[in-house]
């Protein structure tokens, strides 16, 4: 026997369990001593280190009984240096739509996450333990004696579970009901458990789905010459409280707030908090309650409906893709110097609205241009913005944000709601030169908020019932050309109710005055038309 008593695999499971348990749970830990300080609750807290180890060492054996031993091992080590990193860095949940939202971002997005200190950690938390485990192989680990070992292993770790839980039921129903966030930082339980519950997804979404027709019955206004044109702007990462259009005490919206027939709503809540979600949500006739990404994407969206009715629709994009949204429409790349004209260390938002006019001098009828933007996506915010927009320093430069103070965080993410500002209002500027020719209007949606630093939480994709504010709390603005039929005051006088993305799709219909047979999406509309079109 080697004097690290890794030659049998039940010795290697335990070992790898205690290890895991110890250097990859440090969120867990300290999220439960703030609930439950050791000096007031010693039993219970030494009890959530045994109840820790028992949820690792159960995974590690599940593991161990669908992959050949060291395979498993080296997956959990790998998982769990991984998670922790997210965890402990950013405060984040490594839950279903966390890893939707990472099988769905785009090559730069994804670079902007790896770091020195995610490399460092990969190296002493996986690599070398992978190393030492490799070194010493494992003497009897035939497949069965593994596969016996890894059962014994999860069935130890189910009977100690269920002994620490009973031996302290008053407070592991209070930890287990009311604290559901903390658990979720068990490493790598919880990623294990949420992979294997999307890899199900994956497999049931594969299979043949019939596709949903809306039968809308969508048609434009008989006797209506007036040509609309509408631009939608879908933002990243944008939270309300931090437009001062809507009382942030910082200047981010210098522009905008020039705009005399601009509209911010002020109080909606987003339907997810990742792109993955909200995206298709939004255009979807699934509400937040009752919506399913499997099934949205099957389904007929209000672009469909709007390009069934007459209306001529473009998605272009400067963010990962439509998520699904403009699959049967024509969709433009602006990831791409090709097509985007502003492209410096990335390309630029602006750049979306190069060859606009052309493109709306060249078609008839009804027009929607959707643009989908790069906005704030973090954690580099520096990157969203050109240098020229850094007014507020010093601004976090680092995709490592534990490197920056908060308040340089905030900095840089300010500075880049105040490049979409920017563009926001070169979109109204194109609208403006667009009016005498067009009922005019844009429409601003963000897809999710961002979390900055509170209570030790950054970026988004929180589950939904667990999330912040900061997550969920979008903004949304609504501009009026002067040919318009939007009924400013009235509309205005919305701007404070409560709502959803539930709203977009009902929106669109109404700016478009598209009538149709379905019922409205929202409980509420946002928008008002005259009386007299």
């Amino acid at each position: 026997m080697t004097p690290f008593s890794l030659n049998r695999p039940w010795q290697r499971l335990l070992l790898v369990a205690v290890f895991i348990t110890a250097t990859m749970n440090i969120h867990f830990f300290t999220s439960s001593m703030a609930l439950y300080p050791p000096s007031e609750y010693p039993v219970f807290y030494g009890s959530l280190m045994l109840f820790s180890f028992a949820v690792q060492l159960f995974t590690v054996a599940l593991l161990a009984l669908l992959l050949p031993l060291s395979a498993a091992l080296i997956l959990a080590l790998l998982v769990g240096a991984t998670s922790s990193y997210f965890s402990d860095t950013y405060g984040t949940v490594i839950d279903t739509e966390m890893l939707r939202n990472v099988l769905e971002s785009n090559t730069a997005e994804s670079l902007d996450l790896l770091s020195p200190a995610l490399l460092l950690r990969l190296a002493l938390l996986s690599a070398l333990p992978i190393l030492l485990l490799l070194s010493y192989p494992a003497k009897n680990s035939s497949t069965w004696t593994s596969r016996r070992d890894a059962l014994f292993c999860g069935i130890g770790a189910l009977l100690l579970l269920l002994g620490i839980i009973l031996s302290q039921s008053d407070q592991y129903a209070s930890f287990l009901r009311e604290h559901k966030q903390v658990r979720y930082y068990l490493n790598p339980g919880y990623p294990v458990y949420s992979a294997l519950r999307f890899g199900g997804s994956l497999i049931s979404s594969s299979e043949p789905h019939i596709f949903n027709q809306l039968n809308a019955g969508a048609a434009l206004p008989e006797g209506d010459d007036d040509r609309e044109l509408v631009i939608m702007v879908v933002g990243e990462t944008a939270r309300a409280d931090h437009f001062a259009l809507n009382g942030y005490s910082r200047d981010t919206t210098p522009l905008l707030s020039q705009q005399r027939r601009l509209i911010s709503y002020r109080n909606i809540e987003s339907c997810g908090t990742s792109t993955a979600i909200s995206v298709p949500c939004m255009f979807s006739y699934l509400t937040h309650d009752d919506m399913n990404v499997e099934e949205a994407r099957a389904s007929e969206n209000i672009l469909d409906v709007l390009s069934q009715a007459g209306v001529t629709v473009l998605w272009r994009d400067n963010n990962s893709d439509s998520k699904g949204v403009a699959a049967r429409l024509p969709f433009e790349d602006f990831r791409k110097p090709d097509n985007n004209p502003a492209c410096d260390t990335e390309c630029r938002d602006i750049g979306l609205l190069g060859g606009l006019q052309d493109y709306i001098d060249s078609h008839d009828g009804d027009l929607l241009i959707v643009l989908h933007q790069m906005g704030s996506h973090g954690p580099a915010y520096a990157k969203r913005y050109p240098s020229a927009f850094e007014h507020f320093t010093p601004a976090c430069q680092s995709p490592e944000l534990s490197t920056c103070s908060q308040q340089a965080v905030i900095n840089a993410y300010d500075n880049s709601i105040r490049y979409t500002d920017y563009f926001l209002n070169a979109v109204i500027s194109l609208l403006q030169k667009n009016t005498p020719r067009f009922e005019t209007a844009m429409f601003y949606v963000s897809d999710h908020g961002e979390s900055l630093g509170e209570n030790h939480l950054y970026l988004h994709g929180m589950p939904y019932a667990l999330a912040p504010e900061a997550q969920t709390h979008v903004p949304v603005l609504v501009w009026a050309g002067e040919s318009s039929d939007i009924d400013l005051r009235q509309s205005q006088a919305l701007s404070a109710a409560t709502n959803s993305h539930d709203v977009v799709f009902d929106t669109l219909l109404k700016l478009f005055e598209v009538e149709s047979q379905l019922k409205p999406k929202a409980d509420a509309p946002i928008l008002i038309l005259q009386d007299n079109h």
